[in-house]
């Protein structure tokens, strides 16, 4: 089983509005809502794949009965668990003529070392060995900064394979917990090793690095446009980028993240994980908002996908 980890979730509001811009009256042409944060992005999109997740968080008020409510109605499982306050609403603004996307994002909850304890508790008593635990995204308030290693290792000890997927301090912390599997992108890889990467050569040598002073099985380093790197303990793989109209850019990510689990689950080979990666970020930048692709728009990518090893 795929569990995914969004301690921090959101209601996305997505509005187009073109010519976006500071100190005038914008107009919104088109306005659509979706039940968000990186965790509950991977479920949307592993449901597509025709896989099977189970999302688990903490949620709270109105907000967070959307959610629960919009998860249940698309037959997404979930465990929330709730708390006192309201769930965050996040406005991202995509412009279609500028080709920009700008998101406004709400603090959310403020949580408890409670709180957080008995969610851990719950997760770690239906882990059987072999599941797939996805960490990802940022912490709300109250949750130390430490939680992705806390979560990390005791996910690991029970037996599953724990993928992480947040940046700065909170990779830096979660990776002492020895993950499965990682996916920086290429500045928060430069970030961690204080210096900037250039090229794939560069990359694959610092995730290396990494893989090797933390215990890390596999890295995925995402490059943007210019596509990502996929580094195992044994080989390393270039995927160029899928040049596809763009939608929306948000949750592109979490898209990869969730093919990957996907692929891990399915015990696919590094060239189908590749194909299927790289094909679904791609199907999911061309929609609007937080919506995940279609399995037929994905199918259609993966013959275009193109790859190199190093």
């Amino acid at each position: 089983m795929i569990y995914t980890v969004t301690l921090n979730p959101a209601l996305d509001k997505t509005v187009e509005i073109p010519e976006f811009a500071l100190d005038r009256v914008n107009r919104i042409v088109s306005v659509r809502t979706d039940p968000g944060g990186k965790g509950i992005n991977v479920s949307k999109v592993i449901q597509k794949l025709g896989s099977r997740s189970i999302a688990v968080g903490i949620l709270g008020g109105t907000t967070g009965k959307a959610i629960s409510t919009a998860l249940d109605t698309i037959g997404i499982e979930s465990d929330f668990s709730f708390a006192e306050g309201e769930t965050r609403i996040n406005l991202k603004v995509v412009d279609p003529v500028k080709h920009t996307n700008t998101d406004l994002n709400e603090p959310g909850l403020t949580v408890s070392d409670k709180l957080l304890g008995e969610l851990l508790q719950k997760l770690i008593s239906k882990l059987e060995p072999g599941d797939l635990v996805m960490l990802s995204g940022s912490l709300p308030k109250g949750a130390p900064e430490d939680t992705y290693y806390v979560w990390g290792k005791a996910c690991r000890e029970a037996g599953a394979k724990v993928f992480l997927d947040a940046d700065g301090e909170l990779l830096k912390e979660g990776m002492r917990a020895a993950p499965y599997l990682i996916k920086p992108n290429h500045q928060e890889l430069s970030a961690l090793l204080g210096k900037e990467l250039k090229g794939p050569e560069e990359l694959e040598s610092a995730a290396r690095a990494l893989m090797k002073e933390y215990g890390i099985a596999k890295t995925v380093v995402s490059m943007g446009s210019r596509g990502a790197l996929y580094v195992t303990e044994k080989e390393t793989v270039y995927a160029e980028g899928l040049r596809v109209p763009v939608g929306s850019t948000v949750g592109a990510g979490d898209s990869v993240v969730a093919a990957l689990a996907v692929a891990e689950e399915a015990g696919k080979s590094l060239e189908e994980t590749v194909r299927l990666s790289t094909a679904t970020g791609a199907a999911n930048v061309m929609c609007s908002g937080t919506q995940a692709a279609e399995y037929e728009a994905i199918e259609a990518l993966m013959p275009q996908v193109v790859f190199h090893r190093l």
